[in-house]
């Protein structure tokens, strides 16, 4: 009720009351300086910023379209696995945070990401590229990865994890001599699969190519202990090997015990593996007889080497 107040006669009046108009709330966020919203911003994972954070605000959305030092460091790696619909927008995500680098990416790790065609937009964007990691890309061919390392001679570090279309001497030999400056390769398999072929150092004499490896990371390859042999001759750098599930290599042998013995951190083939930061399966070595599709299926990979009469381990 208004406040009131009385006549000289005494009667009720009512008193106008002007009322100032409501301001309006402060909106917290959109008054943030630019070096703390980077800040914010760039503890977010990147998909998260590139399809939430525009909404918050329109200092947000412009830091995240205008500010080209946020992407770069892009790291695109777990969101969304396991569905076509999520590997699309993955791909969709990956191009448009190396366009939103503006030529400033100095490292990029993504998870099916694209494939070809996204690598030759990522080197053709980001010349400065110093680290890639490439995982369950399995649209990224050896050629598509021969092409795009040409184009990164101050690669630093490589990762090729769950891409199982990349692998030869080849291809790992156009790495070594397209990238001089690679100090650390990680290839990883999904598991060590045996199965009796002559090649199986293939990926090893293409490895011995990079020289200046100061880290190297095999996990569940099949060389042996002739292809590790070469590697160690080859690259006299080397400061970390893990080789963990390359089940082909036999620590026994005294000569190759004496080619590691200058390398400080050493992972062998049955060590743990709590810390790897991939789905790792169970290997298995296939009877006399089999081909490799015929244990494909996801319940053969996971059953336990312990359970196979064939293992030999």
């Amino acid at each position: 009720m208004p406040p009131t107040s009385r006549h000289s006669d005494g009667r009720l009046r009512r008193r106008r009351v002007r009322l100032r108009p409501r301001q309006a709330e402060r909106d917290w966020a959109d008054g943030l300086p630019l070096d703390a919203l980077l800040k914010i911003l760039s503890g977010l994972h990147h998909v998260d910023v590139l399809t939430a954070a525009g909404g918050v605000c329109r200092s947000w959305r412009r830091a995240a379209r205008d500010e080209p030092s946020l992407w770069r460091r892009i790291s695109m790696r777990s969101h969304g696995q396991g569905k076509a619909y999520f590997s699309f927008f993955r791909s969709v995500m990956a191009f448009a945070a190396v366009r939103l680098s503006a030529g400033q990416c100095e490292a990029f790790c993504g998870r099916d990401a694209g494939g070809d065609a996204f690598l030759a937009y990522l080197t053709q964007q980001a010349p400065c590229l110093k680290t890639l990691h490439l995982i369950s890309c399995k649209r990224i061919t050896k050629k598509g990865l021969k092409a795009a390392v040409k184009k990164l001679p101050q690669l630093e570090e490589l990762e090729i994890s769950l891409c199982d279309g990349i692998a030869g001497a080849r291809v790992f030999k156009v790495v070594g001599k397209a990238c001089p400056q690679l100090k650390r390769f990680r290839l990883s398999k999904e598991c060590f699969s045996y199965i009796k072929r002559h090649k199986l150092d293939k990926d090893a004499k293409g490895i011995a190519n990079m020289h200046g490896l100061h880290s190297l990371q095999l996990f569940g390859n099949l060389l042996t202990n002739k292809g590790l042999a070469t590697i160690l001759d080859n690259c006299p750098k080397l400061e970390s090997l893990d080789i963990r599930h390359c089940f082909n290599v036999n620590m026994d042998d005294i000569a190759l015990l004496m080619k590691c013995a200058g390398i400080p951190t050493l992972r062998l083939p049955n060590d743990p593996t709590d810390d790897v930061d991939l789905q790792v399966k169970s290997p298995r070595r296939l009877p006399p007889g089999s081909h490799f599709w015929e244990w494909s299926s996801e319940s053969d990979w996971e059953t336990d080497i312990a359970d196979s009469e064939d293992s030999d381990f």
